[in-house]
């Protein structure tokens, strides 16, 4: 290029100095009122108008040299992809843990850890005293009540016979329903120690005592752990056996504060494992907490996930990965567009062949390489990705101010 030249110009056209050696043109915005005559481009450069404060030319040898990239500003849903960190957990709606409801030793253990189970399967017997001690107040109960309802049946025979007076025949029926009574409350009380229906009957029958109180799973599923060995004496507080049903279950997160937007209840997600990291799995969000950790500022999240091969398995660690969408008239660019400006965010928009505006945008949320735009750009509007910091150490160097 030639050293810098002066032509002739009218109002309000716009006047293209040179440089030489730097092959970049600043396109000037002119208002004298003087027309064909000389213009100080020292004076202009040194004080731009606003038109030359936020264009910026480059001439065909300089866009070879930088290879500029543009991507086209983009509208319409923006998928985001938010992941949060997990445990595997057992269903508690299908969960058990088995205790003693009364005292005892254990005589003998019939499970271990990871068997299946059905309802109802035997898992240890023990022996109690107390038990013992229970039955046996059963079966006095039973032998006062059948005398003193014989006792009653005879006094009736008595009183019709005028043998025995009223008061005698009403005693003998009061000393009945009070054993009757005592009965009902004896058996009420192996009930609740969970002597089952079958046990009572044969007491009924046999009239001996055994004493031995059988510990039972209250579902099908699996043995998940076992604290009991043969011998030792167990307490009514004691975590005997867990029983659960893994066909199902939990995922629990924790969601930064920043991402409650994303998370809505009934929404499908997917679930990573780090046992599995090729596997993927789906899941349902079930639950969503109402409260934050105050100290971690995190919210508890819930995913139920089938789990029909127990590939899932309780503490394992997992990745909650969930995807939602924006507004169907979102605009987003290339994260690579953006560059930090004199007053905030800017992207260069190319206007013509050469020709590129250094304008300030408001930016919304990100994802992966995208982010989404609030103000500043247009759809469609051409914007530089690769070679954009080239352009915006030319902005500053210059001290050209980008478009708000």
């Amino acid at each position: 290029m030639g050293d810098s030249q002066v032509v002739p110009y009218s109002r309000g056209q716009f006047l293209q100095a040179s440089c030489r050696g730097l092959g970049i043109c600043f396109v000037l915005a002119v208002g004298s009122a003087c027309e064909n005559k000389a213009i100080d481009t020292t004076s202009i450069a040194h004080n731009p108008s606003p038109a030359s404060s936020r264009l910026l030319r480059l001439t065909p040898e300089e866009l070879s040299r930088m290879q500029l990239e543009r991507s086209p500003v983009a509208q319409g849903e923006i998928l985001s992809h938010r992941e949060f960190p997990a445990t595997v957990q057992a269903n508690h709606n299908e969960l058990a843990e088995v205790t003693a409801l009364i005292r005892g030793r254990v005589v003998r253990v019939y499970v271990d850890v990871g068997q299946d189970v059905k309802k109802g399967t035997l898992l240890a017997l023990l022996h109690s005293v107390d038990l013992g001690v229970a039955e046996g107040e059963y079966l006095k109960s039973g032998a006062r009540l059948e005398e003193a309802e014989r006792s009653h049946v005879r006094a009736t025979e008595l009183y019709e016979n005028k043998a025995v007076s009223l008061a005698e025949l009403q005693r003998r029926e009061a000393a009945m329903k009070a054993a009757r009574a005592e009965a009902r409350e004896t058996r009420t009380r192996l009930e609740l120690l969970g002597v089952p229906r079958e046990e009572i009957d044969r007491l009924d029958r046999e009239h001996t005592i055994k004493a031995d109180m059988p510990l039972r799973a209250p579902f099908d599923g699996r043995v998940i752990t076992r604290n009991i060995t043969k011998g030792e004496v167990v307490e009514t507080d004691q975590k005997l056996f867990t029983v659960a049903n893994l066909t199902d279950v939990w995922v629990i997160g924790n969601v930064p504060e920043k991402d409650v937007r994303f998370i809505r209840k009934d929404q499908h997600v997917n679930v990573v494992l780090a046992a599995y990291p090729h596997a993927l799995f789906t899941g349902i969000i079930t639950y969503i907490g109402d409260v934050l950790d105050p100290a971690t500022r995190t919210m508890s999240l819930r995913v139920t996930v089938s789990n029909p091969d127990r590939l899932l398995k309780p503490e394992m660690f997992a990745i909650v990965s969930v995807m939602s969408t924006s507004s169907q008239d979102a605009l987003s660019v290339p994260l690579s567009a953006v560059q930090d400006g004199p007053t905030g965010k800017m992207v260069f928009v190319q206007q013509e062949a050469g020709e590129f505006e250094a304008r300030t945008v408001k930016l919304g949320n990100e994802d992966g390489d995208v982010v989404r735009v609030l103000e500043g750009v247009k759809a469609g509007e051409q914007v530089v990705t690769k070679g954009s910091f080239v352009l915006k150490s030319e902005i500053e160097r210059h001290k050209i101010e980008p478009t708000p």
